[in-house]
C-alpha cells in the first residue's frame, strides 16, 4: 500500500476528501522560494555537519556504504536546551472535541508567513518497510535545524527510486504525509509549544518545539492513523521472532519509552535458537493476514545504558541531548548514560541487530503488556481475550525522562492505553482490534512488571528469562490466587501473597484505579473514548472474587 503524491487536475476540487484547509496550508509552504528540497543523504550530512552548534566527534559511522553516507563520516552530536523529551500536552488533533479546526489552520497560515523570510529544507522518506504498508512523508524544518533533517532521513528511509517495494505496492486512497515544523516559533498563548495533527489529511505543523522525538512522533501518529483506516492494527511496540529448532515463535512487546520495551525485543537469547528483530518501536499488524510491517529502519533509542565501553556505541550515526569530551587519545568522544541530562538519545542503525527483518509473514504468537505496576509479580498471564483488551485498555505505567511532562508529576503511576499516546483515533476501536487479534488469531496474552514488586526492583534479567521459559515452553503457571482466567510464572523473591491482607488491598487499589479510568472515558471529551460496557464488567468481576475472597480471610 502507497499514498497519493500527485492528483490529476480533475481531482483537485474541494469536493476531494484527501485535501483540507490546513492540509494545503503546510504543502504549499514546501513549495516556497525559501526551501530546497535534499534528495541525498551525503548532502543532509553535509549540511547537518556544517550546521552551528553541531559537535562533529572523532567517532567513525559504521556501514557508510550501506547508509548512502561519506566514507569518512563521523558521529554528529547535537543537543537542545531545557526540553530535551517530548511535550504530549502540545499536541491538538484535529477532529477530537474543543479542537478548532479553522483556529489552527489560522495559526499556521500566520506560522508559515512569518518563517517566509528564513531558510528551510525539506525531504522525504519511506515509513512502512513492505509493500503490505508503505506510505509516503514530506518535512520542512528551518536550516538552522538540518541535523534533525538529517536524523530524520536517517531515521525512515529516505525516500529514492531504489525502493522497488514502494513503486510495486498498491495505492491506498490517501495522501502522502506533509509536516511543517518551525523550531523557532512563538506565541503567548501556547508557551509549551503546539503541534497540530490532521490524521485524515496526513498532515502535521510542529511549532516551538526544538525535540527530535516530535519530528518522529508525529510523522508515526499519522503512519499509524493511516494504516488503522486501512486495515491494520497500530502497535507503539517491539517485535521479534524466535527461531527454536522446532518451531518459530512471534512476540510484541508494548510498553512506553524507558519501560523495557527495547530491552526486551533488542536482547539476545541465553537459550537454544537465534531471534529475527521487527522493531522495537513501531509496526502494523494486519488484521486480514496477521502479518506484521516496520515503519521505521533505525532506532531512535536512548543512551543511558550505553558507556563509551558498549558495543552498541559503533552503531551510533547521530546523537541528541548527550554530552562529549576528551578521551585518552585527544579524541572527541560521547559522554552518555545520561550524565548530562536525562533522556539522552541516539540514532542507530539497522545494523545495530544483525538479525534484522523488515516484514514478518507469521502472525503473532504472544503479546505482552509491559507495566510499570507494584501490584503485579513480573509476569501474569491473561487467558480472556476481553479482558486481556481490557488490560491493554488500562496499560499502568510511569512517566519517564522521555516525556517532558506538563501538568503531572512524572513518576506517578499513569494509564495510557496499550501504550499508545499517539492515537489519534477512539479507543474503542484498538480495543476491539486487540480483542479480534487476541480471539481470531489465537494470540497468547501475558503482562510484563518492569517495576517494582514487593519492594524489589524486578531486573532484566528476570523479566527476559521468565520470557524465555515461555518461548521454550518451560513456563510453569500458577492461579493468580481468586481470579478466574488470569495467571502467573512463579520468580524468586517475587511471589505474591493472598494470603496478606496488605497486598490484596493494594491489588484491588490498583484494580479500582483502572476502572475509575474506564468509568471517566464515558463523559471525558464527550466520551470521544469511551470503551464497550463489557471492560467496566469484567474489572467489576475481578473486584467482586477479590473482596469475596478477602472477606472469607477474614472469617
Amino acid at each position: 500500500m502507497s499514498s497519493i503524491e500527485h492528483f490529476s487536475r480533475n481531482e483537485i476540487t474541494k469536493s476531494n476528501r484527501l485535501l483540507s484547509s490546513i492540509r494545503s496550508v503546510i504543502e504549499t509552504a514546501f513549495y516556497g522560494n525559501n526551501v530546497s528540497r535534499i534528495r541525498h543523504l551525503t548532502d543532509a550530512y553535509a549540511l547537518a555537519k556544517a550546521s552551528p552548534g553541531t559537535i562533529t566527534t572523532d567517532l567513525d559511522v559504521a556501514y557508510t556504504s550501506r547508509l548512502q553516507l561519506p566514507t569518512d563520516a563521523k558521529v554528529l552530536v547535537t543537543n537542545d536546551g531545557k526540553i530535551v523529551g517530548r511535550t504530549a500536552a502540545a499536541r491538538r488533533i484535529i477532529g477530537q472535541q474543543g479542537i478548532d479546526s479553522a483556529f489552527y489552520s489560522e495559526l499556521l497560515r500566520e506560522a508559515v508567513f512569518n518563517a517566509r523570510s528564513k531558510k528551510f529544507y525539506s525531504g522525504e522518506v519511506i515509513v512502512g518497510l513492505d509493500e503490505e504498508f508503505t506510505v509516503k512523508s514530506h518535512l520542512m524544518l528551518p536550516a538552522d535545524y538540518s541535523p534533525n533533517l538529517y536524523s530524520y532521513l536517517l531515521n525512515f528511509q529516505i525516500g529514492d527510486a531504489k525502493h522497488l517495494f514502494y513503486q510495486q505496492s498498491d495505492e491506498i486512497h490517501t495522501g502522502d504525509i506533509f509536516i511543517f515544523a518551525d523550531p523557532d516559533w512563538e506565541h503567548p498563548d501556547f508557551p509549551d509549544g503546539v503541534v497540530v495533527i490532521d490524521p485524515l489529511h496526513n498532515c502535521a505543523g510542529i511549532l516551538g518545539l526544538r525535540y527530535f522525538g516530535e519530528l518522529k512522533k508525529a510523522t508515526l501518529t499519522l503512519a499509524w492513523a493511516t494504516a488503522h483506516r486501512n486495515g491494520f492494527l497500530a502497535c507503539h511496540g517491539g517485535m521479534k521472532q524466535y527461531l527454536l529448532e522446532d518451531k518459530k515463535y512471534t512476540m510484541a512487546a508494548f510498553g512506553l519509552s524507558g519501560s523495557g520495551k527495547s530491552t526486551i525485543t533488542l536482547a539476545k537469547p541465553k537459550n537454544k535458537g537465534e531471534v529475527h528483530v521487527l522493531h522495537d518501536d513501531a509496526f502494523v499488524i494486519s488484521k486480514e493476514k496477521g502479518s506484521t510491517t516496520a515503519l521505521e529502519p533505525a532506532y531512535f533509542d536512548k543512551t543511558q545504558d550505553y558507556p563509551m565501553t558498549s558495543e552498541q556505541i559503533k552503531y551510533i550515526v547521530t546523537a541528541q541531548n548527550v554530552g562529549v569530551t576528551l578521551d585518552e587519545q585527544n579524541k572527541k568522544v560521547l559522554v552518555t548514560e545520561d550524565v548530562r541530562n536525562g533522556n539522552g538519545r541516539s540514532i542507530k542503525s539497522r545494523y545495530a541487530t544483525p538479525n534484522r527483518v523488515d516484514h514478518i509473514a507469521e502472525k503473532v504468537d504472544g503479546l505482552f503488556w509491559i507495566m510499570k505496576d507494584d501490584s503485579l509479580p513480573p509476569l501474569i498471564k491473561i487467558e480472556d481475550p476481553s479482558l486481556a483488551a481490557v488490560f491493554g485498555a488500562t496499560l499502568a505505567t510511569k512517566r519517564s525522562t522521555a516525556e517532558n511532562v506538563v501538568g503531572e508529576v512524572a513518576d506517578q503511576l499513569v494509564i495510557e492505553p496499550f501504550a499508545n499516546p499517539f492515537r489519534c483515533y477512539p479507543l474503542q476501536e484498538d480495543y476491539q482490534d486487540f480483542k479480534e487479534l487476541f480471539q481470531k488469531q489465537k494470540t497468547a496474552c501475558f503482562i510484563l512488571n518492569t517495576g517494582d514488586f514487593k519492594g524489589r526492583k524486578v531486573t532484566p534479567e528476570e523479566t527476559l528469562s521468565s520470557i524465555e521459559k515461555i518461548i521454550d515452553g518451560s513456563a510453569k503457571f500458577k492461579p493468580f490466587g481468586p481470579l478466574k482466567k488470569i495467571s502467573y510464572l512463579p520468580v524468586k523473591k517475587h511471589e505474591p501473597d493472598f494470603n496478606s491482607h496488605h497486598y490484596l488491598i493494594h491489588l484491588m487499589t490498583r484494580l479500582e484505579t483502572r476502572l475509575a479510568f474506564v468509568q471517566s472515558r464515558k463523559t471525558y471529551q464527550g466520551g470521544y473514548d469511551r470503551l464497550p460496557n463489557e471492560a467496566e464488567q469484567l474489572l467489576l468481576q475481578l473486584l467482586d472474587e477479590l473482596h469475596s475472597y478477602h472477606e472469607s480471610l477474614s472469617v
